[in-house]
């Protein structure tokens, strides 16, 4: 089962192909390039020059590196973590003492006494550096407390609309037996899914049934205020993604886009695939400036901060607010069951 843990117990070794791990060990590498320069050199533009050339020496490493190190991802994992970490610092030692030897021999860099084994030995203390922050950074975020955390921002189906629905159906008891209890049932499996083991990612299909049952629910109540258009083409049903994701955003829209407009208004939910990313749409018409503000932003900090505890950097959420529209767009890894991560 995929869930938040990106590994199946708590690891010190980071994982190698994601986006933001990646994007974390170019910062860090750089800054410690930066700071050689500014010890080695005695002014700004010394600085500067110092650190063009050694950012030309430590760039083509870097990317070297991290190329095996995505291969050898899975290996490095089924190792214990010291030696595991020992292997990442001696492949950085030994690639950054070769490229010293490919330099000195194409005459691009002077051969020192020991230049080899100095290079070596600064790869792998960088290497070291930069393990020790990710092992710190695992166990700040350990499943146990962002599974907590998730449990906590899970929770928001909101008391309102637990309200209206409960009395939309008391409304619909007496003139429409049939329909409430179909409304019942519906009701009945929003909050089963609210219920469910938050930390698995689960089938777009099933978000989508859930968000359906959620809006039939609105129509309800809402009658032709309402209007719907789903947009489901081409998309992979399979596709996990964060469970109750649709669901308060489809509320968001309902509550802060249709219900205070007297005319009602057309909620658009679109899917579509871009490459490796499934890419999310929800559109509602704008109410007047300042109406329900506070809970738009209320309900997207929400998922972004959801978004970030399942995949780091690698999913997006945007925002954009145009004169009498609100939309907010999604975009995160198309993985399945059978391929949890990119190949």
């Amino acid at each position: 089962m995929a869930s938040i843990r990106q590994i199946p117990s708590p690891h010190p070794l980071p994982d190698w192909r994601n986006f933001g791990v990646v994007l974390r060990i170019l910062l860090g590498i750089n800054v410690l390039a930066l700071a050689a320069a500014l010890l080695q050199a005695g002014g700004l533009a010394a600085w500067l020059v110092r650190y063009v050339e050694l950012a030309a020496w430590v760039e083509p490493l870097l990317l070297v590196v991290l190329g095996l190190l995505a291969g050898l991802r899975d290996l490095l994992w089924r190792l214990p973590a010291r030696p595991g970490q020992g292997g990442v610092m001696a492949l950085a030692a030994v690639l950054a003492g070769l490229q010293y030897d490919f330099w000195a021999w194409l005459g691009l860099a002077d051969r020192l006494p020991f230049g080899a084994l100095r290079a070596a030995l600064l790869a792998a203390a960088a290497a070291g550096l930069l393990l020790a922050y990710f092992e710190l950074r695992s166990r700040a975020f350990s499943p146990v407390e962002a599974e907590a955390r998730l449990a906590a921002l899970n929770a928001r189906i909101r008391p309102h609309f637990l309200f209206n629905s409960l009395n939309t159906v008391l409304s619909l008891i007496r003139a429409e037996p049939k329909r409430a209890e179909a409304a019942l049932e519906s009701l009945a499996d929003l909050f089963r899914a609210a219920l469910k083991d938050q930390r698995e990612l689960v089938p777009l299909s099933d978000e989508i049934a859930l968000g359906r049952q959620y809006l039939e629910l609105e129509k309800l109540r809402l009658g032709e205020r309402l209007r719907l258009g789903w947009e489901v083409a081409d998309v992979p049903l399979d596709t996990l993604i964060p469970p109750l994701m649709l669901q308060p955003l489809l509320e968001n829209a309902v509550y802060h886009g249709i219900e205070p407009a007297p005319e009602g208004g057309e909620v658009h939910i679109g899917f579509a695939r871009r490459g490796e990313e499934l890419a999310i749409e929800i559109a509602n018409p704008m109410p007047a400036a300042g109406q329900h503000a506070a809970g738009h932003q209320m309900a997207v900090a929400n998922i972004r901060e959801r978004l970030a505890l399942y995949y780091d950097l690698e999913a997006r959420l945007e925002v954009r607010q145009e004169a009498g529209s609100y939309s907010v767009r999604i975009t995160l890894p198309c993985r399945t069951r059978n391929h949890p991560s990119p190949s």
